[in-house]
């Protein structure tokens, strides 16, 4: 067993999300988003060299030694599995683990709403899960393709990087292919996907404009495409898509968006009202026919207005998201009032008075 098991048991046992191994400092677990040490001796680069090196393969070795970073999967009976990131620094090399869940989450499990099974009804379109990194983007990806996999006869093919959850194919056939190991880019990985008949493709990250673009292309020739963008709104992902295509196709993406974009969910992921436990809170856009007119017309900056009066068909605003949970007392107050837009409409909730802005007395 690899010596570095023991630290992963450990932050496994403990509920956190992450464990951070640093040289110059004691191993680190994330709980509840809070760093917080482990009880032992601060790692040197020696030994941190030799616990990690003990997890890697050749390929991953050498890519190491050539002075790239490194994402993989690591898997063990004892321990369970996690997602990495290898890297250097100017102290040493450091390594993240994310812990990865034994069991697949269901939508009742994260607390989702139901109607985001809505999206996956549809048989042909673009649903962008979107957030900041650390946001839970994977997990809800995962829960999508989890719900698919139960209740649809469809080919499902996933491009991640790396792979966390491992589904077993049950009414569906879920093909998953690791970026870096199966296939060089996601670009080429969904270029290969094409011609390997599949119904839904699951995109890790549309990072560059040809991605957004083979990814438009498969959702435009009857394929439903889930992807992800580190954006943290509807509005700023639209724009995103766009801004990241050249000026000549700025238009026709716009276009596309307009007739095939079926949705976007973007999350924020907050500390709960104990304390003990953070909640996936969900701005949700559908694309109706008015969103339809506004992307087409480049009116985004219109698109809050409608998610606020669009309840009824399922939308919401994050604010909106955010203040229902508070009321239910799902989410810590203070947590709230950071994440929020208008922040006026959370200031009688804090509980921290340093986070309220500070009135100037003085008599001038």
């Amino acid at each position: 067993m690899s010596r570095i098991n023991a630290f992963l048991k450990l932050g496994r046992e403990q509920g956190c999300s992450d464990i951070h191994l640093s040289v110059g400092l004691p191993p680190l677990i994330r709980m509840h988003g809070e760093l917080s040490p482990i009880k032992y001796r601060d790692l040197t680069s020696d030994e941190l060299e030799s616990l990690v090196n003990e997890i890697l393969d050749e390929e991953q070795r050498a890519l190491f030694n050539q002075g790239h970073d490194v994402d993989f999967s690591y898997e063990h009976e004892e321990v369970g599995r996690f997602r990495v990131n290898l890297y250097r620094k100017i102290s040493g090399i450091g390594a993240a683990f994310r812990i990865i869940a034994p069991r697949i989450p269901t939508f009742k499990d994260l607390g989702l709403p139901a109607i985001l099974t809505k999206f996956l009804l549809h048989n042909q379109g673009l649903v962008l899960v979107t957030g900041a990194t650390g946001t839970g983007k994977s997990t809800t990806l995962a829960t999508m393709i989890d719900w698919l996999n139960h209740n649809r006869r469809l080919n499902i093919i996933t491009l991640e990087d790396p792979i966390e959850y491992v589904h077993k194919s049950d009414k569906a056939l879920v093909i998953q292919r690791n970026v870096g190991s199966h296939v060089d880019t996601f670009a080429n990985g969904l270029r290969a996907a094409l011609r390997e008949d599949p119904d839904v493709i699951l995109v890790g990250e549309l990072r560059d404009p040809e991605t957004i673009s083979m990814a438009m292309t498969a959702a435009e020739t009857g394929h439903l495409v889930l992807g992800t963008l580190h954006t943290t709104s509807a509005v700023k992902t639209i724009d995103r898509i766009i801004d990241a295509m050249p000026t000549e196709q700025k238009s026709l993406t716009a276009s596309f968006l307009a007739q095939h974009l079926l949705g976007v969910i973007s999350q924020k992921l907050l500390r709960s009202a104990d304390g003990r436990n953070r909640k996936a809170i969900l701005e949700i856009m559908f694309n109706t026919s008015g969103m339809a007119n506004l992307i087409l017309n480049r009116k985004v900056f219109q698109i809050p207005s409608i998610l606020q009066t669009g309840r009824e068909q399922g939308m919401q605003l994050m604010d909106q998201a955010l203040l229902e949970a508070l009321k239910n007392k799902e989410i810590d107050p203070d947590d709230a009032y950071v994440h929020a837009t208008d922040k006026k409409l959370f200031q009688r909730y804090v509980t921290d008075p340093d986070l309220l802005p500070q009135v100037n007395l003085a008599i001038s």
